[in-house]
């Protein structure tokens, strides 16, 4: 039954539609704008056999649309005052044509030419001295002071006698008893510290020995461990005095001469560099 009622209803809808459709009135037509003044009415001329006959039987209405059209102006015109006459050279020769601006070639110049670069002079190569000798490290590094910028890279060297008896010990200074020597040795063990002695008898009696040692260099590399440790010890010489010199780098504008006096040293003697580092 449902579907049944659902036939019906469309079939009434479609009636509906249907009869609306054919009893509808045409919708109007909006009406064309006014033809401008002056303006020649445009015709389309249907194509094929006909054109011709279709062509000569509009050709009269065109002629007098335009000349009924044209009449009032004409008539105004001729009412106007007549302006100025034209010069008839200016309106009888034809507009010449503008000529394009002709392309202008740039001009190149020439490239300048490469400046030759100087070349560069190769660095001198360092020279380095030894002054002296001196009596001992106070002198030299005194002359040290002297020299000031003229060396650089400088350094201080024993040289040990020829002999070869020289002899450099370090030492702690003496303690008021044996006692307070044995209490010095037990904290130097405690530090971690070997090596050493108290010394019995002569001047230096409880007096602590850490080392002897032939070169000075070695002597102060252990004077400086045992200073790490929180003791001061001493650097004591024996035997035949080294002599000391001051080694260094000369200064690119300096001479050796110059330096030898300045630091006022009785030798001067020629050095690698590569000592000095």
């Amino acid at each position: 039954m449902l579907t049944r009622a659902l036939i019906v209803v469309l079939a009434i809808l479609n009636l509906g539609v249907a009869t609306w459709w054919l009893l509808r009135d045409e919708p109007a037509r909006a009406p064309l704008p006014a033809h401008p003044t002056g303006v020649a009415e445009l015709r389309w001329l249907p194509g094929g056999t006909d054109a011709a006959v279709a062509a000569q039987a509009s050709a009269a209405a065109p002629t007098e649309a335009l000349v009924e059209r044209e009449a009032a102006p004409a008539t105004a015109v001729a009412a106007a005052p007549a302006p100025a006459a034209a010069t008839p050279t200016a309106s009888s020769k034809p507009a010449e044509p503008v000529k394009a601006p002709e392309p202008v070639t740039a001009i190149a110049k020439p490239a300048p030419a490469p400046v030759a670069e100087k070349p560069v002079a190769p660095a001198a190569p360092p020279r380095c001295l030894a002054l002296g000798p001196f009596a001992d490290r106070a002198a030299a590094t005194a002359a040290q002071g002297r020299a000031g910028n003229l060396l650089s890279q400088v350094r201080l060297r024993e040289q040990p006698a020829a002999s070869g008896s020289a002899r450099y010990r370090v030492l702690l200074p003496a303690a008021a008893s044996r006692d307070d020597a044995q209490a010095t040795v037990k904290r130097i063990v405690a530090a971690g510290l070997s090596d050493y002695y108290i010394i019995s008898q002569g001047d230096e009696t409880n007096a602590i020995a850490l080392g002897q040692y032939r070169n000075r260099e070695g002597a102060e590399r252990r004077m400086a461990a045992v200073q790490a440790a929180g003791f001061q010890p001493r650097l004591v010489a024996s035997g035949d005095a080294g002599q000391w010199w001051l080694e260094g780098q000369l200064a690119a504008a300096a001479e050796p001469a110059q330096a030898q006096q300045r630091s006022g040293a009785a030798q001067q003697r020629s050095l690698e560099c590569t000592r000095l580092r």
